[in-house]
């Protein structure tokens, strides 16, 4: 996993957790990565830190002066427990996926039909714009984003 410091047109940053450069690149084209504040879908790479470790032979000091606000939390290891969490996330959201088919690009169009019984109600994931996710709930179809990305079938090694 890779994570990159992103902006949106309005200046809002967060963080994004993605595969690769290249999956981040592609889920901006299909419309995936939206600002978490004002749901804007122009998203750029913000400038960032590198992460640079530590020479072998420093020493380290402990000191208890220093708050836990003052300590550098960016571009640090992940936690144990932090990685236990996600972990957990991961094997959930992979169990709720495992009965659930893959319809892509089909996905509004198919959860409609299901809503509007036009087609049998089946557990389906895919992909769908912000815009689109907004529209259906509007229209009082149940959807819900998946916590962590799912790669297409098809780009799966």
């Amino acid at each position: 996993m890779i994570v990159f410091d992103l902006s949106c047109d309005q200046g809002h940053r967060f963080e994004g957790w993605f595969g690769s450069s290249d999956d981040f690149a592609s889920q901006c084209e299909r419309g995936l990565v939206a600002c978490p504040q004002c749901g804007s879908e122009e998203i750029s790479k913000a400038p960032m830190a590198p992460s640079v470790g530590k020479k072998g032979n420093q020493q380290v000091v402990q000191t208890s002066t220093r708050s836990r606000s003052e300590k550098e939390l960016s571009n640090t290891p992940m936690s144990p427990e932090v990685a236990q969490a996600l972990g957990k996330l991961a094997e959930a959201q992979a169990k709720a996926l495992k009965d659930s088919t893959w319809v892509g690009k089909d996905f509004v169009e198919q959860t409609r039909a299901m809503h509007y019984g036009e087609r049998d109600h089946a557990p389906i994931h895919g992909e769908a714009s912000i815009q689109e996710a907004r529209e259906l709930l509007d229209e009082g179809v149940p959807v819900a984003p998946l916590p962590l990305p799912v790669a297409p079938p098809e780009d799966v090694n």
